[in-house]
């Protein structure tokens, strides 16, 4: 698996891992690169089957190989030890990683993730199949933004919303991948495991989220001991993307926080 690693911004800085969405686009987290790149080493992937990792994924493809191979990818690169930063499936992907490689990773980011599929997402997600299954491509991509965005932002960025639309459809992971890669999505369940893990976590959402409510992550915090949790009032399921001022500001007060050398010089950067 390729990946795609950011200098070291000083000796022995930490690694954070960066992990995106269904999407799987490393590109996704672009709004927090130049804050993260300040203090961290900084790992972007595009997700297996996605992106620069074309692949043809298995039946029976789950969560535990979206977590090893990245481990193993990290293993590969020298890196042995990384905080993860996770967006909706991403987040599942680094509960995962803590989970199976509890020695590997020292903290948490989870944005818009859950424990379990929430009914509400199933239903969304249930939608989408039947675009998918009736206008293909075009119609996936083009419903795409209504799940990530507010309304609002999408009509003050419509230039960004139809270069967005030519590129995911240039970029398309194929229907053959999505579909995998979305069963993986439904049947991944934490509710059993979360309290097993014990890095220090952080918990971004977004309270106008229209594909994951943020009671999702009310109840990953109240799963995960010892979890901090920070709710934006507005933001939509990309809030990093539309509102990443207010979410760049949070993420500092996260891993930062995490490691308590770090954290007075990136309070002074805020």
């Amino acid at each position: 698996m390729k990946l795609t690693v950011s200098e070291p911004p000083f000796a022995n800085a930490p690694v954070v891992v960066l992990s995106a969405g269904l999407g799987g686009a490393g590109n996704y987290w672009l709004p927090q690169l130049t804050t993260l790149e300040a203090h961290y080493q900084v790992v972007r992937y595009d997700q297996r089957g996605t992106g620069n990792n074309p692949d043809a994924l298995p039946d029976g493809y789950a969560m535990q190989d979206m977590a090893a191979e990245l481990y193993h990818a990290l293993q590969a690169a020298g890196i042995t030890r990384f905080y993860v930063m996770g967006h909706a499936l991403g987040a599942l992907i680094g509960m995962q990683l803590a989970l199976d490689f509890p020695l590997a990773v020292s903290g948490l980011v989870l944005v818009n993730g859950w424990l379990q599929l929430h009914d509400h997402t199933l239903r969304c997600f249930q939608v989408r199949e039947r675009l998918l299954e009736a206008g293909g491509a075009e119609a996936w991509v083009q419903a795409q933004p209504l799940f990530l965005y507010p309304a609002d932002w999408m009509a003050a960025n419509a230039p960004r919303m139809e270069a967005e639309e030519a590129l995911g459809l240039a970029h398309f992971q194929g229907t053959h991948n999505l579909l995998r890669r979305l069963s993986a999505l439904k049947n991944a369940d934490f509710t059993a495991r979360a309290a097993q893990i014990r890095c220090p976590t952080q918990i971004i959402c977004s309270r106008d989220d229209l594909l994951v409510p943020s009671a999702c992550s009310q109840q990953l915090h109240d799963a995960i001991a010892g979890s901090q949790l920070c709710v934006m009032e507005r933001g939509a399921h990309a809030c990093n993307v539309t509102e990443s001022s207010t979410f760049n500001h949070l993420l500092l007060d996260g891993p930062g926080a995490m490691q308590p050398a770090l954290a007075p010089a990136l309070k002074e950067k805020v």
